[in-house]
């Protein structure tokens, strides 16, 4: 797992015994919570090392100040202050993008921009796309209205809400992972005689890893409550520093990897 901790880009499965073993259970046709379980043996202390990838700090940082923002008296002023650059009546879509844009700058010269790092800012867009849509979801997504978004942002500033954002990030980092393992190695076992027959059997599994990923993530949801909850009076634009919030993934991270191995027990 040597290039998720890197500069390098993620590569093909490493040879070692753990990693042939992901491989051989997939070509028997073992489950997908034996294979994650596997997958997660193998790159534990990979993904360990990567919870303090520069990256995935990066990215969950800028989700706990867009949380933050939310909270106070003027949202705009709120995200701009902690820099976010969003537009004067923002819509979800130009509010996700801010976020993508402040990850960006926030790693010059294409510092920390791994492989990881690509997932981490991608995780983080979708976890706070899926949450908020969820919300505004009788509105549709683009035609919400900014007020009707930022009453959706508003409730991702209390510990409950903020516990479920941890926790779809967490899942969403940890899937993309997995998947980019995984489905590169399941690719070889699609065709007659092999263990997916067609594609279409190679997508449910994929699916269900999905499932296992998020299933296992809830245990992240009430520590990142919880977290909020202690940090809720850090009001103002300073907020959580950014070591706080590589502390929290750090230990995210750990508690994420011990549900996945204990899970498929």
């Amino acid at each position: 797992m040597a290039g998720i901790m890197g500069h390098s880009r993620l590569g093909n499965l490493p040879r070692t015994r753990k990693w042939q073993e992901v491989v051989g259970l997939i070509a028997i046709g073992a489950s997908f919570d034996q294979i994650a379980n596997a997958v997660v043996r193998a790159a534990e202390d990979g993904l360990m090392a990567a919870a303090h990838h520069e990256g995935l700090v990066e990215a969950f940082w800028t989700i706990t100040k867009l949380a933050a923002a939310a909270r106070d008296g003027d949202f705009v002023e709120g995200m701009r202050a902690r820099g976010l650059d969003v537009p004067d009546h923002p819509s979800l879509p130009s509010i996700l993008a801010a976020v993508s844009e402040a990850i960006d700058n926030s790693m010059p010269n294409n510092r920390g921009r791994t492989d990881l790092g690509e997932i981490a800012q991608s995780a983080a867009a979708e976890a706070v796309n899926t949450l908020v849509t969820e919300k505004t979801q009788q509105h549709g997504l683009f035609s919400s209205t900014a007020d009707d978004v930022q009453r959706a942002f508003h409730e991702l500033g209390t510990p409950k809400n903020f516990g479920e954002l941890g926790r779809r990030f967490y899942g969403q980092v940890m899937n993309k992972v997995l998947q980019f393992y995984v489905s590169r190695e399941a690719g070889n076992h699609v065709g007659e005689n092999q263990r997916f027959a067609n594609l279409a059997d190679k997508g449910e599994f994929d699916k269900a890893l999905a499932k296992h990923c998020r299933e296992a993530s809830v245990i992240v949801s009430r520590f990142a409550g919880e977290w909020r909850s202690v940090n809720e009076w850090k009001g103002g634009v300073s907020g959580i520093t950014r070591e706080e919030a590589s502390g929290f993934a750090h230990v995210a991270m750990k508690k994420i990897v011990a549900e996945l191995k204990e899970g498929a027990k």
